[in-house]
């Protein structure tokens, strides 16, 4: 195969990947969408949880009371019927006795019962608003996850559809290339790029000049020794014949906005270290790698 038909291939499946990595990561990240709200629902669960033990609590409280409240009003009221039938100072101490201390007994419950009712009172409400809330929030999240369900089920479709192109766009391609290749892909979703003016169109370094007139060449297979991605020559748009500077300037950033991916380079070569460095014999920098077709 020409190698500018295996440029030719190398776009294609550019964009067949860069849209499948896409979904992919867009199918691994659809579960954690629901994250927050799962945790708020069991946030709500458990205070609810607390919010009714509390409610029971007090419930009992209020059972107590009632039962305090009822003898303190049978002694009182007992000590007042038996008033009558005294017949002695000591009987008549006694009894005024019980029924002061019935009364200050009663009075003090039912200032007790009142605040515990209120309470009570108080934790029905939140409860019957946590309630709802947790309903509503229950219901929001089923539709939510139904639609999500549904939603990552197209992206497993359309996943399906860029795997078939991608299954017969590769077999006719280097498998080592290919692997590289992908590689490039995800960490930069661009992983076939131009050479003009002797610069790569990825990162915007200056290639060295016998290096460039290789991918000018276009009988290997070339990788950017900066950012790792495939070279091809393209013509500047002028139309003007490219005139490289001389090897000891290359090296050089002509667009300071494009960063290059320094850990993909140190990745690729620890892969497979080129022989041919496009630096020379010193070894200042080698580039990832040389292919022939």
């Amino acid at each position: 195969m020409e190698n500018s038909e295996v440029f030719d291939k190398l776009k294609e499946l550019q964009d067949v990947l860069a849209e499948k990595y896409v979904l992919e990561e867009k199918i691994e990240e659809s579960p954690r969408q629901l994250d927050s709200q799962d945790e708020l629902l069991a946030r709500l669960r458990k205070e609810y949880i607390e919010k009714n033990s509390v409610y029971e609590e007090v419930k009992g409280t209020i059972t107590h009371l009632k039962e305090e409240l009822n003898a303190a009003v049978t002694s009182r009221e007992t000590g007042e019927k038996n008033m009558d039938g005294i017949t002695t100072h000591r009987e008549y101490e006694a009894l005024d006795k019980q029924i002061s201390e019935a009364r200050e007994k009663e009075t003090n419950v039912r200032a007790e019962l009142l605040k515990e009712e209120k309470k009570l009172e108080d934790l029905y409400e939140n409860l019957k608003i946590d309630e709802e809330t947790i309903k509503s929030l229950e219901t929001e999240l089923k539709s939510k996850r139904e639609s999500l369900e549904s939603q990552v089920a197209e992206y497993k479709g359309q996943l399906d559809e860029l795997k078939k192109k991608e299954s017969a766009i590769v077999p006719n391609l280097d498998q080592e290339i290919v692997y590289k290749f992908q590689r490039i892909i995800k960490r930069n979703s661009e992983g076939i790029v131009a050479v003009e003016r002797g610069v790569c169109m990825g990162c915007h370094m200056m290639l060295p000049a016998q290096f460039a007139n290789e991918v000018r060449d276009g009988e290997k297979v070339l990788f950017c020794p900066y950012c790792s991605r495939i070279l091809f020559y393209q013509e500047s748009e002028d139309g003007e014949e490219d005139n490289y500077i001389p090897s000891d300037d290359t090296g050089s950033l002509v667009d300071d906005d494009d960063e290059f991916d320094e850990d993909l380079v140190d990745e690729m070569d620890e892969d497979e270290p080129s022989e041919d460095s496009p630096f020379g014999d010193d070894g200042e920098k080698s580039f990832v790698n040389s292919l022939d077709d």
